[in-house]
Parts: structure tokens; sequence; C-alpha cells
């Protein structure tokens, strides 16, 4: 009898690039804290061809721990929370602004120094966008209704889902990635930006005026913020778009220092 022709065996999957994403961190008075993580900012990586990796909030003393993993990371996601304290950035803490724990502020800072140090490829979204900002010499509007009186609504005050339109910004890398001029988004913010941080530039705008995307004016570096959340539920099906390319653009940056070495 002939030999039985060998099967072939299954196509191994193709091999997904880690994307770091940070975690909440929920202190409860009663209780014991923990890291939190919405599952749209999993879902929406892995809808993209990445594979995410939880960063934790670590203590201050193990902050450069992390490094290691990050240097096997192609790219992170700095998710949306609570206000960043004011105080930090020399501005009074006052009954409007909800300040987020203090150890995930210490552990997002370091992330933002090391993003910046290394140009890792970065998405910030919501907070996480206002982070880029202030990182890069900006600053932030401590509550819209009171900063800025003709603001329309960002946020609905039940807590309902809200949404307005945001206008994008001819020539910018947002521009390349929704291929639109306007865009509805979901909106959940009373914080926006103020003042635009050092080689950063504005790439969408509500029709009042409110910054709601920022971009680095670096072309080699994808260094994205938008203050709505295209990972929720409530997103538009366009913003599936914007993890694909920031999970595109982590890849080439992997490639180009791997060619580099």
């Amino acid at each position: 009898m002939p030999p039985r022709a060998k099967e072939k065996e299954p196509a191994a999957p193709p091999v997904r690039p880690l994307i770091a994403v940070n975690t909440d961190f929920i202190a409860p008075k009663n209780g014991v804290p923990f890291a939190k993580l919405n599952v749209g900012y999993i879902d929406a990586i892995l809808t993209a061809g990445g594979l995410p990796v939880v960063l934790p909030p670590l203590r201050k003393d193990n902050l450069a721990d992390i490094d290691a993993l990050l240097d096997q990371c192609a790219g992170i996601v700095l998710t949306g929370g609570a206000d960043m304290d004011p105080r930090r950035n020399g501005q009074p803490l006052t009954a409007v602004v909800n300040p987020m724990p203090g150890r995930r502020e210490d552990s997002d800072r370091y992330l933002l120094a090391k993003i910046f140090e290394r140009k890792i490829p970065v998405l910030g979204i919501g907070v996480g966008m206002q982070q880029l900002n202030v990182f890069a010499g900006g600053t932030l509007h401590m509550h819209l209704p009171a900063d800025n009186p003709k603001a329309l609504p960002h946020f609905d005050q039940t807590g309902a889902p809200h949404r307005h339109m945001v206008l994008i910004e001819e020539n910018t890398r947002l521009d390349d990635i929704y291929g639109t001029q306007e865009l509805r988004v979901n909106s959940t913010h009373h914080q926006a930006i103020n003042q635009m941080g050092k080689r950063m530039r504005v790439a969408a705008k509500a029709p009042d005026g409110v910054i709601e995307a920022i971009e680095s004016t670096d072309p080699n570096w994808f260094c994205v913020g938008v203050q709505w959340h295209p990972e929720a539920d409530t997103a538009s099906a366009l913003d599936v778009q914007i993890f694909e390319c920031f999970v595109q653009a982590a890849v080439r940056n992997s490639d180009v220092a791997l060619a580099a070495a």
C-alpha cells in the first residue's frame, strides 16, 4: 500500500502585537482595594488585531519594574477615568473636581514619562488624552460649565448617554484615520484642554470650540488623544478605525525598531 500522505498541520494563528493598557485603582472606604479595567478596551484592541496586556497601578517603589514589560509592548492605550489631581499641576482642588487615587496618578505619570522618552505609539482616551496634553506642558479647564459658560453640554448630568458632533481638522492624522470632517461621538467629560502642550496640535473640536482630540506634531510618532470613548458600546461604527490604525502604527514602529537593532 502506498504510504499515507501526512495530514497538514493547522496553520499557526498570526502573532498579535502586545498592546499595554493602564488600569484604574479603586480604593473603597470599607473594602479591599482593586484594579479595574473596562472590558471595552480589551475587546477593541483584540478586534483591531492586538493582544492587550494589563498594566496594574504599581506602588511607587515598584514602578521601574514595569519597564521590562514595556520593552515587549508595541504600543500603549491610556484609558479614561477620574480627573487628574489639579494640585499636581499648580491648580487648586475644588468641589467640582473628582481626583483619581494617588496610586493611579503616580503610575500613570511614570508611564507618560516612558511614552514620551521612547516615543511609544500611544492612544489616549478621555482623561488619557488630557494626561498627554498636561505632560507636554499644556493646561486644562477644570469644569466646562464654569470655565466656559458658552460651551455646549458635554455630559448628561443623569448619567445617560450623551452625543455631540466633532469637527476634525484637515491634514491631521485623525483626518486620515476617519476620512471625514464631521463625526458624531459619545461624550461624558466635564473637563477639557485649555492651553495646548508643546509639540502637540488640535486634531478635532466640538462646534463650540472645545478641543476634542489632539496629536503629536511628529509625523513619525503615533501619539493621538481623543476626548470621546471609541471603546464604549455607545461609540460610532467609525471608531473601530482608530484602534485599527493605532495597532498598525504600533506594528510598524516595532518593525522599524527591530531593523535598527
